[in-house]
């Protein structure tokens, strides 16, 4: 099982705290916490299945979010932070 750690934004769509989710890739564990959390849907991935580009993923501390992909690895991994990012100027 992983920790999955939301940010503040994100939980306004989703679970209120951490959540456990049992996967095997972040594809995997966004399925998975769209399944359980439909308002989800569209706001961390667009609508190819790639992330959002201002969505950031570190499995570990490890920032795999680079270029939208989701296909990385949870093997081994013990915790998820999904972030989004603030653009401005």
């Amino acid at each position: 099982m992983i920790e999955v750690h939301l940010d503040a934004w994100i939980r306004e769509f989703g679970p209120k705290g951490d959540e456990l989710v049992e996967a095997a890739s972040v594809a995997q564990m966004l399925d998975e916490l769209e399944r359980r959390y439909p308002r989800l849907r569209y706001r961390l991935r667009d609508e190819t299945g790639q992330l959002r580009r201002y969505v950031r993923v570190f499995v570990d501390g490890e920032d795999v979010s680079r270029g939208g992909r989701t296909d990385a690895s949870l093997s081994g991994a013990r915790t998820v932070d999904i972030l989004h990012s603030i653009a401005g100027g």
